[in-house]
């Protein structure tokens, strides 16, 4: 089998808070006071993006973008956050409208919405955009209020805390080596450089910050990070699949840097109160890549295999409870952009992309059964929903 490693995050962070506001021109302007009684799901393809309703997934406006954009929830139940070459822009999924307001970023990278703030990562300059994220529905023309740390530019990734401090990748243009901390003010409290290769974030329910590095993955709890080895010599776990109720963590996992192609048929199952981790293999036909795997009802893990079957993973185990068949097989990506089968989770919903036949499936995860289908115009690529 072949897979391949997906695109890497990694981070250096020099930091000083500048404290700076971002607002686009126009005056302030209310949001619209309509409430969202089910989600919205953004899907995104070649030079567009469409905005669809979450029960029924009737189509309900699209979007003309840049060839390809990355989407974002920004955390806020209201919003997605596209990232585009000028930079994070909002895309109203009520009115629904893709606004001009757009935080201006010169490699617009990860979003991660936490502790009631929104933290912005540019890869291009290492700057880190933090917001309130509940202010971000509060006007339709200007954007909240921002606070901006700085480091060298990487690819890298930060994560806003319960107690006003910041988490946040250390790497510059040659090497990326893991995570530091830094208070309220922007002063840097403690690091770890034990994170080779660092990438991705993921908070569980005790608030305990889980980073993938190339040779296993970094914990932070209880105001010190914790290093979990790899198995094996080169260990990648490249992203953290988590729950806000529930200490388990599940990872991706590669143990073969040379290896062609981007499924994966490894994962890693972290327990971050106990700080261990285990490797499982998955059987033939449950292959994934870094957009199929979710978290769902029960804290239960959700893996869409390339068997086109919805896997069932229990996170303390690894083992598959059950299966059930949502599309056809699918083949293996040539590259991480390429369009190819996605799933998303609501409570009890699954959203399942499937390029091959343009089609959005919503699944009832108690069933197994599809609730509702739609054929899309463009072949769906990214797909996000509007979460809290």
């Amino acid at each position: 089998m072949k897979k391949k490693n997906h695109h890497l995050i990694t981070g250096t962070v020099i930091l000083t808070v500048l404290g700076l506001g971002a607002t686009a021109c126009g005056a302030q302007g209310d949001a619209a006071a309509e409430e969202l009684t089910a989600p919205r799901v953004a899907v995104g393809y070649a030079n567009g993006v469409s905005v669809l309703d979450g029960e029924t997934l009737e189509l309900i406006k699209s979007f003309d973008t840049e060839e390809f954009t990355r989407l974002n929830s920004a955390g806020d139940g209201r919003n997605f956050l596209l990232t585009t070459s000028a930079g994070f822009q909002v895309l109203d999924a009520v009115a629904p409208a893709l606004r001009q307001t757009v935080f201006g970023a010169s490699a617009a990278g990860h979003v991660v919405p936490h502790a009631g703030k929104t933290a912005l990562f540019d890869d291009g300059t290492g700057a880190t955009t933090l917001f309130e994220t509940a202010e971000l529905s509060k006007s339709t023309d200007q954007l909240p209020e921002t606070k901006t740390i700085t480091s060298p530019a990487h690819h890298g990734v930060s994560v806003a805390l319960d107690d006003g401090s910041m988490l946040t990748t250390i790497g510059d243009a040659t090497a990326r080596s893991g995570v530091r901390l830094v208070d309220a003010q922007g002063e840097e409290t403690a690091r770890n450089t034990d994170c080779p290769n660092v990438h991705g974030e993921g908070m569980t329910g005790q608030g305990r910050a889980v980073f993938g590095c190339e040779d296993g993955a970094l914990i932070y709890a209880d105001a010190k990070f914790t290093k979990l080895k790899a198995p094996d010599a080169y260990g990648r776990m490249g992203n953290a699949y988590v729950s806000p109720t529930s200490e388990l963590v599940i990872g991706d996992y590669k143990d073969d840097p040379d290896a062609e192609g981007t499924l994966l048929d490894q994962i890693v199952l972290i327990d971050a109160a106990k700080q261990t981790s285990m490797v499982v293999g998955l059987p033939q036909g449950a292959e994934y890549t870094w957009r199929g795997i979710a978290r769902g009802p029960q804290d239960l893990g959700y893996l869409l295999g390339m068997d086109g079957k919805i896997h069932v993973i229990d996170p303390r185990s690894g083992e598959i409870t059950r299966d059930f068949k949502v599309i056809e097989p699918w083949e293996d990506p040539a590259q991480w952009q390429d369009p190819h089968p996605s799933l998303r989770i609501d409570g009890n919903t699954a959203y399942v992309a499937d390029p091959a036949t343009k089609s959005i499936h919503a699944v009832d995860l108690a069933t197994g059964e599809k609730k509702s289908s739609v054929q899309l115009e463009h072949a769906p690529n990214e797909m996000a929903l509007t979460t809290k």
